[in-house]
């Protein structure tokens, strides 16, 4: 049977659009890190080779390259845990320039996917389709915990109207948000959905 995060996973992937508290297991990811506007062509090109590999891995039975226990799946959405920088912590109005944003990009990887498999996909890359961002790619494992989630529907520049529900969710449960850090995972593609119709499940982490 083919794995399908949007049917078998939806309690992680699908939320609805109002908050709830879940508990996030580890997962196995494709990670790169950088700073600056999501908007800019090296912030693209990130996203760009995260898919690359994630593809390689996809579509590695056609190239006799399947590691152990492969099984038919549908890839991952791209993720993202964001923070600021000195100066963007600075503003305390909450305002911040987007060139002051600190990012981790990430794809997961199914759980037949090793580290040492992973890491023999970016070499194959390394020879085939050369890029310099393949020297920084790290495989992870990476736990999420105790966390509140909600899925925001609409632009990605009104997000914290969606971070204000869940922080009011967390305080009338007596939780407390642990930091400004927080996840996002993109249900849509912005370069082909209207900003309006776009899905992005938010995620903080609560104090323990």
């Amino acid at each position: 049977m083919k794995q399908e995060w949007r049917k078998q996973e939806k309690a992680i992937y699908l939320p609805k659009n109002k908050p709830e508290r879940v508990q996030i297991p580890a997962f196995n990811f494709y990670v790169i890190d950088g700073a600056g506007n999501p908007n800019s062509e090296a912030f693209a090109e990130v996203v760009g080779q995260l898919y690359a590999l994630s593809y390689a891995i996809r579509m590695s039975p056609k190239k006799n390259r399947a590691p152990q226990g492969y099984q038919d799946y549908t890839v991952y959405p791209l993720e993202g845990i964001w923070d600021l920088n000195e100066k963007g912590r600075a503003n305390h109005d909450g305002s911040f320039d987007k060139d002051d944003l600190v990012y981790r990009l990430m794809i997961r990887q199914p759980d037949f996917v090793t580290k040492d498999y992973a890491l023999e996909v970016i070499e194959w890359l390394k020879k085939e389709k050369p890029n310099p961002l393949l020297e920084q790619v790290k495989f992870e494992s990476i736990e999420d915990g105790d966390c509140i989630q909600m899925l925001h529907l609409g632009p990605y520049d009104d997000e914290p109207a969606s971070f204000e529900q869940m922080e009011a969710f967390a305080e009338g449960q007596g939780l407390k948000r642990a930091s400004k850090i927080h996840r996002e995972i993109y249900l849509s593609d912005a370069r082909k959905v209207e900003p309006a119709k776009l899905k992005t499940v938010l995620r903080f982490w609560l104090e323990a």
